[in-house]
């Protein structure tokens, strides 16, 4: 058994570790991010990157080297609900430097954060080291125990350990944090398909027959995801691939042959949805964020989004503890406060998005867009707030010490607008429902 120490040990490496890592040895502290796969490459990951996220890069100095790499510039979205085009969200006017949404692969903006983190002389990222378990005094954790294919077990301690493993987070099981669960009815199936010359530019989400698919322009493909009911994955793979196809065809017909391109099931991976939120995002020595601490739908990709925001919201409120060699209760409590509103109602949002998606489940024939949404998506603004809400977020946070523009808010109108917004939603739920 090998044994090391550090002040801070993060694990898992995706969007939420790689940040937090990267800030704190920014600062001075000793970090050590624990990795389990030997590289980042895994398909089918959330490749949004908001101008929430755009906007910490360019406090650090990072922004114009980040859109060097290849990537997408989505300044707006929407769906075709039957024949009726829905506008939703515009970002061109969100108060940040960048407005619009970066799509990248992740590996791409992973491996960007990790070539910076790695020249700070207090930054260590170890691959292919898997958290198994965590270590503690009986009072508080005191480190990790990882295995290795090439040392066996290691033992890492640290003075506080920082839980970004995502949503089947093997270090929030071990710190026996209560996870509160929260209904989600729909799945979603992920493939790729070609992009020819004319399809659409922006994000584009196609609701008819009873079926409701995104399309992501990737600039030669499309990353594709067929929203399903939940745990309905398998009566679909018992009517065969053509009668999956079929389904994607009704969706987009405009896609002519190129569901075909679907050969064979190993080209479509399931995403199991789930929204679920820690009561407490930690004990003593022990933190958990990002997806370990509230687990998003992808709805909005907005997920990625908010667990960078809490790394940044970490650092700022860790970084002078861990310097000067304890963390304590109080300080760990004071992330969950700053983060735990704008996941609660982000949450509240989804969970309330995705109760339409049984009218649509339920229709057979072509989908008519109700009269009420028509009317909503032509309220002067909507589409800003809406961009707003995706793209900045609620409480959107910054790096601490760096010299920046006033922090972004919402617009009084906005706000104005979003409830008018809400009471147009109650409004039309409450014509839904059927006669008591």
């Amino acid at each position: 058994m090998k044994e090391f120490s550090t002040t801070c040990c993060v694990v898992g490496c995706g969007p939420a570790g790689m940040m937090l890592g990267y800030l704190l040895a920014r600062v001075g502290v000793r970090v050590t991010v624990l990795e389990k796969h030997s590289d980042f490459f895994r398909d089918f990951r959330g490749d949004t990157v908001h101008p929430s996220t755009l906007e910490v890069l360019h406090e650090l100095g990072l922004l114009a080297d980040f859109l060097k790499i290849p990537h997408q510039e989505v300044l707006s979205a929407g769906a075709m609900i039957g024949d009726f085009y829905a506008a939703a969200a515009d970002f061109r006017h969100v108060p940040a430097r960048c407005k619009f949404v970066a799509l990248m692969p992740q590996w791409d903006f992973l491996n960007f954060l990790s070539e910076r983190a790695k020249r700070l002389p207090s930054f260590e990222l170890r691959m292919q080291h898997e958290a198994i378990d965590l270590m503690d005094d009986g009072q508080r954790i005191t480190g990790v125990v990882a295995r290795n294919p090439d040392d066996g077990i290691v033992e890492v301690r640290a003075d506080l350990v920082v839980g970004c493993d995502g949503r089947h987070s093997k270090t929030r099981s071990a710190g026996q944090l209560e996870l509160r669960e929260f209904g989600v009815p729909i799945d979603v199936l992920w493939f790729r398909v070609s992009r020819k010359p004319g399809d659409p530019d922006q994000v584009l989400g196609n609701v008819n027959h009873g079926k409701a698919l995104i399309m992501i322009n990737r600039s030669d493909y499309f990353q594709a995801g067929l929203i399903i009911r939940k745990g309905s994955f398998d009566a679909i793979r018992g009517r065969g691939l053509e009668a999956f196809r079929d389904s994607v065809l009704q969706a987009a017909p405009w896609l002519g042959e190129r569901p075909d391109e679907l050969t064979d099931w190993g080209r479509i991976k399931l995403l199991t949805v789930q929204i679920n939120r820690l009561r407490h995002w930690y004990r003593p020595g022990l933190l958990c964020i990002g997806d370990a601490a509230h687990a998003m739908s992808p709805a909005g990709g907005v997920g990625i989004n908010l667990a960078i925001q809490d790394a940044v919201a970490a650092a700022n409120l860790l970084a002078r503890p861990l310097r000067d060699g304890y963390v304590s209760e109080a300080a760990l409590a004071a992330v969950q406060r700053r983060r735990e509103f704008p996941a609660r109602v982000t949450q509240a949002l989804q969970v309330n998005a995705h109760k339409g998606f049984d009218r649509v489940f339920n229709s057979t024939g072509p989908l008519k867009a109700p009269w009420q949404l028509k009317a909503i998506v032509r309220i002067p603004g909507i589409q800003r707030v809406l961009g707003y809400a995706v793209g900045i977020g609620i409480r959107p946070e910054h790096v601490q010490g760096v010299t920046r523009r006033p922090a972004a808010r919402l617009p009084r109108a906005a706000v104005a607008i979003g409830a008018v917004l809400g009471a147009a939603i109650v409004f039309w739920r409450l014509t839904r429902r059927s006669p008591a």
